[in-house]
């Protein structure tokens, strides 16, 4: 009886162990193909929030969000528009978008978070008298010219200028704003003709 039993545990132990093995084996092969349809990339999907831990930032708070329509793999996570940064999205396909409209003057810090399924960034130029938000004439790069920026965020994970940020993840930067009008854009190729812009009065 106690040989019976000892073989029924073993085929019991061999069996999950023969289902765990399966189940990973699975796994793989789906990370695997899901993987080769990204070119070897993994893929980076949209997050509700950010991955990232900011520090206690100062001044005025103000929270940015970016995001964009389309599946995780548009423009394969590099913040590149489909034709190689034509810029040829329609305009309203990428959003940027602020808690606040206007500050008050002096310190203000910028928490941008990226939930989106490419990279992006936030870029603070002013708005002269007349100037209105979404008008800034596009180079050949579709880009606007940043000349004149007060300054950035777009190092993923950490604070002003770098690469972009990644999807699902978040940048900061602490500016010292005079009273006027900003505009708030990410300037990576066709973003900005996508809708990636809003308006920041500083009081």
């Amino acid at each position: 009886m106690k040989g019976y039993s000892l073989r029924k545990i073993s085929l019991i132990a061999a069996t999950i162990a023969g289902g765990i093995v399966a189940v990973a084996g699975v796994t793989g092969l789906s990370v695997g193909a899901v993987t080769g349809l990204n070119m070897g990339q993994p893929l980076s999907w949209p997050a509700s929030g950010s991955s990232c831990s900011a520090p206690q930032l100062a001044g005025t708070a103000v929270n940015v969000t970016l995001s964009n329509m389309g599946g995780p793999m548009m423009g394969g996570g590099s913040g590149m528009m489909p034709g190689g940064g034509s810029g040829g999205m329609a305009r309203g396909a990428m959003r940027l978008s602020s808690d606040r409209a206007i500050v008050g003057h002096g310190t203000v810090s910028f928490l941008v978070t990226n939930n989106g399924s490419v990279s992006h960034e936030l870029v603070v130029l002013p708005l002269s008298g007349s100037q209105t938000v979404g008008t800034r004439p596009l180079s050949g790069e579709t880009k606007v010219e940043e000349a004149g920026s007060v300054g950035e965020a777009s190092s993923t994970c950490g604070a002003g200028a770098g690469e972009g940020i990644a999807p699902g993840a978040s940048s900061w930067v602490t500016l010292k704003l005079a009273p006027g009008r900003y505009e708030l854009v990410c300037n990576l190729p066709g973003h900005y003709s996508a809708g990636m812009y809003t308006e920041l009065t500083v009081s």
